[in-house]
């Protein structure tokens, strides 16, 4: 993860992620672009994401997707959800939609930075180059991360900092 956000946070435990709709290091597949964005076949589908190696002592977890490329001076949020029980370890395809249909009791989903509380496809600027997606369970020793569902994912990673057990992190690309 050269240049990831993630290197000035030491001390971290790192645990698996995998997808069946996003590979490692390989541009998002078509749903996972931005229809609400202008990318043609673009379907703002969340990816369906499992998990396993969890560090002892989870309590929970959060799911977040970032784009530290976008050319915005603070990279751009796509997706955030919070306390997702320590039980679970997957969610589906499309679970990041307007109502939350995948996620499980008790998580919920905070505004991306487009203001929509759902997941947000990629959908970089034309010719910007390369964006890279990081996309990250987090392991937390807390059952509630304790921000209110109109928080910023911002905040939700300024409360998880000292509550970061682990994390697992998938890297999707895109370019348009």
């Amino acid at each position: 993860m050269t240049n990831s956000h993630f290197a000035t946070i030491p001390g971290i435990v790192n645990f698996e992620v995998t997808s069946v709709d996003v590979k490692h290091e390989e541009a998002f597949s078509t749903p996972q672009l931005s229809s609400i964005f202008g990318v043609e076949g673009g379907e703002d589908k969340s990816p369906q994401l499992s998990w396993s190696g969890a560090p002892e002592g989870t309590k929970s977890f959060a799911v977040t997707i970032y784009d530290q490329d976008a050319p915005t001076g603070s990279g751009f949020w796509h997706w955030a959800v919070a306390n997702i029980p320590a039980s679970v370890t997957e969610l589906p395809s499309g679970s990041g939609d307007a109502e939350g249909t995948g996620l499980p009791k008790g998580a919920y989903q905070l505004a991306n930075d487009a203001g929509l509380k759902s997941f947000l496809g990629a959908a970089p600027p034309p010719g910007h180059g390369v964006h890279r997606y990081y996309i990250v369970v987090h392991a937390l020793d807390v059952e509630d991360i304790g921000v209110p569902d109109s928080a910023t994912p911002a905040l939700l990673g300024f409360n998880m900092l000292g509550h970061t057990l682990g994390r697992a992190v998938l890297l999707a690309t895109y370019e348009r």
